[in-house]
């Protein structure tokens, strides 16, 4: 079978399968971004994006991936004399930290891979009183792993210290109520959770860290300039990717539709219905239970078992498109999304041909178990 990449399974922890509603919104002629009509654009996504965020702080929208509001929010928030504190749990904590030393003088707080980092040792740092930001991975797609993000923010909040979090597998698949918990900034981007396309990174700001940000700071990722012309304009300080936009605002219509609380009910209830089923598989998750992610799940490899004969058959024989693990573990463990659009239904198909695909390696799973798991979540 050749693989077609219009008729396939798409179960990756982002980018996500994009809805037709929202690709047709691309598929317009072309609109000035200085018009009237891109104003009202930007003024729905503003009020969307609050929504999403459950925020009454100030959001804005970057035309870069979710890296791009990371970036944004250290450089604009660090010189080399300020102290940072950064957690270091999996792929993108790392990047984290690497952005915290990169502009501030930085202290890395690490656990290993799908380990609950010392919250004590957290706490024990920022009780210094030095510490002017706290930045971490909320939902780490590296392992699975969600870190306990409302419990570090009380302690940001204890002690007086900004929290940058990226949230950007996390945000719209799991409950981030970015005021109720107090988070200065907050991360996502546009092809995760809200399954639209890549290249559009949605920040909201409190007022604290506007404060405490520097003026003299990066051209085309200065928060404040963004802020100001949203805020004042619903406008961009440059210009935007303007069909990406349009696409957003669809894809966030999408979100308020269906019901923010739906949508993180409908994708904890697939992702516990992919755990029962990996569970009767006699497989096992990599994080323990407690903090598994809700939108993606990281599943070991029992010993022997290598990851081409498990991914790349899905791919190749059945048109199913799941992830592997990254680098320092490639090929210990692989990943199944379940964010976005996903439904229960696409699940299933994944866990069936996964079995077949373990039998055929030589891991024996009796037929049907799996699957079977999934029924009492249907």
């Amino acid at each position: 079978m050749v693989f077609d990449p219009q008729d396939n399974i798409f179960m990756l922890a982002g980018p996500v399968k994009i809805h037709p509603r929202v690709l047709q919104a691309m598929a317009v002629p072309s609109i000035g971004h200085r018009s009237p009509e891109f104003s009202k654009v930007n003024e729905d996504i503003k009020n969307l994006t609050k929504y999403l965020f459950q925020t009454k702080n100030d959001v804005i929208v970057l035309s870069g991936s979710g890296t791009a509001g990371m970036d944004a929010a250290m450089s604009n928030l660090l010189k080399k004399k300020d102290k940072a504190l950064a957690i270091d749990n999996g792929k993108f904590g790392e990047r984290m930290g690497q952005l915290a030393k990169l502009y501030g003088d930085a202290t890395i707080i690490k656990a290993d891979w799908g380990k609950c980092p010392d919250i004590g040792k957290i706490e024990e740092t920022l009780s210094q009183g030095d510490i002017k930001v706290l930045a971490m991975t909320h939902n780490e797609t590296s392992t699975g792993f969600t870190n306990p993000a409302e419990e570090i923010a009380r302690l940001c909040k204890k002690y007086d210290t900004i929290m940058v979090m990226d949230g950007i597998t996390s945000v719209g698949g799991i409950d981030v109520p970015v005021d109720k918990w107090g988070i200065d900034i907050c991360i996502t981007g546009s092809q995760k959770c809200i399954a639209a396309p890549a290249g559009l990174a949605l920040m909201s700001i409190s007022q604290k860290a506007l404060n405490a940000m520097y003026d003299d700071t990066s051209y085309y990722l200065n928060i404040k300039k963004h802020v100001k012309k949203l805020r004042d304009d619903n406008q961009t300080p440059y210009t935007p990717a303007v069909p990406l936009h349009l696409a957003l605002r669809e894809a966030l219509t999408m979100v308020k539709e269906e019901g923010l609380q739906n949508r993180i009910k409908r994708i904890k209830n697939i992702a516990e219905a992919c755990r029962a089923a990996v569970e009767a598989m006699g497989l096992e998750i990599l994080p323990e239970k407690k903090y598994a992610s809700n939108t993606v799940t990281a599943i070991k490899y029992p010993p022997g078992i290598e990851d081409k004969d498990i991914r790349g058959v899905l791919k190749k024989q059945y048109g199913i498109v799941i992830a592997g693990s990254q680098a320092p573990h490639k090929g210990e463990f692989f990943r199944i999304g379940h964010m976005g659009n996903v439904q229960i239904r696409e699940l299933i198909p994944t866990i069936a041909a996964l079995e077949v695909a373990f039998n055929k390696a030589g891991f024996k799973i009796k037929n049907g178990a799996g699957v079977a798991a999934i029924e009492d979540y249907m």
